[in-house]
């Protein structure tokens, strides 16, 4: 059996420490994506990895009211995108319908909007580079009282889906809106 001398366990301890310390504290960074906007909480903005050559990208978020009064998401930017629209996606048989939404997305007191692949969604238009996986891409959201919110959009693998809980619309009520779809 080998044993470490007294003298040399502390320094050893002292790495291990750090290590541990080192790791804990890049994979809470990793893991914090969150914002807040005055009673808006923002969690995970996010797209997905695009081949070469493309020219548009989806951009997904949640948003939480927590506040009394209801906001509104009317846009958004991507440092890397010449332009940046809301749209909303539908199946109307077999043939998936996207179109812009006009004046924005309601969120109202209490509510938490999602916009995820296969529903609602940023749609990033005319990239200026590829979108590569790890990457964080400076961006805003545009509301129509919190004002714009500077974030960053984590791009996720190019296969990434959207979280299986709640699904893209989950929280979000359509029945008093009107959307071109």
């Amino acid at each position: 059996m080998t044993r470490i001398p007294p003298d040399a366990r502390f320094p050893l301890l002292r790495a291990l420490a750090l290590a541990g310390l080192v790791l804990a504290g890049s994979s809470g960074l990793a893991a914090a994506h969150d914002y807040t906007a005055g009673s808006l909480k923002i969690g995970h903005p996010w797209s997905r990895a695009t081949p070469g050559g493309a020219k548009v990208a989806g951009g997904y978020v949640t948003v939480t009211n927590t506040g009394a009064e209801p906001d509104r998401l009317v846009g958004g930017s991507l440092d890397e995108a010449g332009r940046t629209e809301l749209h909303s996606m539908s199946m109307q048989g077999d043939v998936m319908k996207m179109a812009p939404i006009e004046g924005g997305v309601a969120i109202a007191p209490g509510e938490t909007i999602k916009l995820a692949p296969g529903g609602n969604h940023m749609m990033f238009l005319d990239l200026k580079t590829q979108l590569k996986q790890g990457a964080r891409i400076k961006g805003t959201l545009v509301f129509e009282k919190a004002g714009t919110v500077p974030v960053e959009f984590a791009v996720e693998s190019i296969a990434a889906k959207a979280p299986a809980e709640g699904g893209a619309e989950a929280g979000h009520d359509h029945s008093g809106h009107k959307h071109a779809h």
